[in-house]
């Protein structure tokens, strides 16, 4: 194996040899590996202006400005290579498996007396690992069948022959209510208690026979004896193994040890189901999504994620079945596509996993957008409207006894609000607590500024407040010439009902009703947004008022002020210069007096 690099113009010398080669960019960070039959002959096509690049990879070849590459003796190797480096560096430009989770494995550890315990680290000195198990839940059923059927310590102790001669341990709760047999105190050999952890062993592989043919002998043992108590327990050990292996999914005695790959793909995914045989029992399954980044094949696209998933899952299988005709054969690895018998069934299984896979991540990828669909459509239902209401616009006013009379507009598109479009508005025309004038004037001022900008009204009008705001609203429409093109009802606070124009009698939509809480909650946020400008507002004349009683502050200045500090507490906090920087010397020495003698 050996490794150079050349830049995307000499691309030409690269040897007619099987392959990885590694693509940088300008930055010198690595944005894509692949392998190759011949190095030449593939990254050449990268190149050449007709090989019929799609939108993607063209942008990738116009990044590149470095080519690295690796010889290496065959395909296959060249495949195993591109795994370890895709895995270890996630090139942008990758097919990346859409799964970040980590495996649990069940750990035999290699001191006296072994233990056997459930962990997602992997630390090879520790001992013998089993799995990845694709599930906690499978991972505890194998679990609890071996600690049901043997006597295996839980205990961390370390149980070194000469600490058990120099009783440093006592036997504990477990010992008494059965579940240990008491190693601390040597109560059980090492070599007793290894015979159950080889019996443990052949149930981690997957080798169910060799315990069932070993507790049926004792069974038969011990009745003949006419031992029938100890005969009766290695009974019901015999029956918890066939209980456990009747709930594997059993294919056949002809089918031993085998991997099984589906692929169905669409434009941007591709959904694979995988399956590992081992002595006749499928005893892992797993679907994975891929995404799709520079048009690939499915028949790449299943290579890549087999040699992922192998190496994922620590499988040892040389024989795959799968769905896909593959052009190119491996020496080490075996892929074909059985066409009748027990096979030809096992990848109709994974296939019908696969489009299962993928039918469910369409139903997840529409979820949201069919229950906001829903609300809408149902909302138009209710209120008998011609158009999705996907534009929805509320208006509320906000005033104390006449004093600062403001109002707000908030929208939600499609639903959710769309804060960007929120307004404030400071009622500019009309005098004291008149909410019905200001409802008109607000109106009217939104759509007067969206016909001038030729923007597009809302599919609904919702306004808070009962038959006289609307009435209101309704004027404003009429102003403008635009009143029947736009929906427009009021929401009554009180018993929460639903008024049109020039209808005496109120909508009332049920209390549970999705739609319902729609408008309400688009009601309440036209209010919470009205009433924070509203407080903001009273606050600044309020605190405009404290600047303006000061001796050469005026009104214009105690806004600059306002403007740039934000708030009196921090004018109270500004240095000198800040102040002088900004009103100058002689008003900024009067409003520093004034905030020491405040101070006191």
């Amino acid at each position: 194996m050996q490794g150079t690099s050349l830049k995307p113009g000499e691309h030409l010398q690269l040897p007619d040899l099987p392959g990885v080669y590694k693509y940088y960019n300008a930055e010198d960070i690595l944005i894509y590996v692949g392998k190759a039959k011949s190095l030449k002959k593939r990254v050449a096509s990268y190149f050449n202006k007709n090989a019929g690049l799609n939108h993607k990879t063209r942008r990738m070849v116009r990044e590149i400005k470095k080519i690295e590459f690796t010889i290496v003796n065959s395909e296959f190797d060249a495949l195993l290579l591109e795994n370890n480096l895709i895995k270890k560096t996630q090139p942008r430009y990758n097919i990346l498996l859409k799964d970040d989770k980590t495996y649990p494995y069940l750990l035999l550890t290699n001191e006296h007396f072994p233990r056997i315990y459930p962990t997602r680290r992997v630390i090879p000195s520790k001992g013998t690992y089993f799995g990845p198990f694709a599930s906690v839940k499978a991972m505890n059923n194998v679990l609890d069948l071996i600690r049901s059927i043997f006597t295996i310590r839980t205990c961390k102790l370390d149980l070194h022959p000469a600490k058990i001669a120099e009783q440093k341990y006592k036997i504990c709760l477990e010992y008494h209510i059965g579940n240990c047999l008491g190693p601390c105190e040597a109560l059980i050999g090492e070599p007793d208690y290894l015979k159950d952890i080889e019996h443990a062993k052949s149930i981690l592989k997957g080798s169910l026979g060799i315990p069932k043919a070993y507790f049926r002998n004792k069974m038969q043992e011990e009745a003949d004896n006419l031992s029938f108590e100890k005969a009766q327990r290695y009974k019901d050990k015999l029956d918890l193994l066939e209980k456990y292996q009747a709930k594997s999914l059993v294919t056949s005695p002809s089918v031993t040890s085998l991997d099984i790959i589906t692929l169905v793909s669409d434009e941007k995914f591709a959904f694979v189901n995988y399956m590992r045989i081992k002595n006749g029992a499928i005893n892992l399954t797993k679907s994975v999504e891929l995404k799709k980044k520079l048009d690939e094949s499915d028949e790449e696209l299943l290579l890549t994620a087999l040699i992922r998933l192998q190496d994922q899952f620590l499988s040892e299988a040389k024989e795959v079945l799968t769905n896909i005709e593959l052009v190119e054969s491996y020496e080490t690895l075996s892929i074909t596509v059985p066409k009748i018998g027990d096979k030809r069934k096992l990848v109709e299984l994974s296939l019908k996993n696969a489009l299962y896979f993928k039918k469910e991540k369409a139903l997840n990828a529409g979820e949201v957008v069919d229950k906001k669909n829903r609300i809408l459509k149902q909302l138009q239902a209710d209120l008998s409207l011609k158009d999705l209401p996907d534009h929805i616009e509320c208006f509320d006013n906000s005033n104390i006894q006449g004093s600062h009379p403001v109002a707000s507009m908030v929208c939600f598109l499609n639903g959710k609000p769309a804060n960007k479009e929120y307004r404030h508005y400071h009622i500019k025309t009309v005098e004291g607590p008149n909410d019905f004038a200001s409802m008109t004037e607000v109106v009217g001022r939104r759509y007067a500024r969206l016909l001038e900008e030729n923007k597009p009204l809302p599919k609904l009008i919702v306004i808070d407040g009962g038959k006289g705001q609307l009435s209101s609203s309704v004027e404003a429409l009429k102003n403008l010439g635009i009143y029947g093109k736009i929906p427009i009802i009021g929401i009554a606070k009180r018993l929460e009902e639903i008024y049109f124009p020039e209808d005496p009698f109120p909508l009332h939509i049920d209390k549970k009703s999705e739609s319902l809480r729609l408008i309400q909650r688009i009601r309440d946020e036209a209010h919470r947004f009205a009433i924070t400008f509203h407080r903001d507002v009273r606050s600044k004349k309020a605190i405009g008022t404290i600047l303006t009683e000061i001796p050469g502050i005026g009104n214009d200045t105690a806004d600059k002020l306002l403007k740039h500090f934000k708030s009196y507490k921090k004018i109270t906090e500004a240095t000198e210069s800040e102040i002088y920087n900004l009103i100058g010397k002689s008003r900024g020495q009067k409003l520093i007096a004034a905030i020491k003698e405040k101070s006191g």
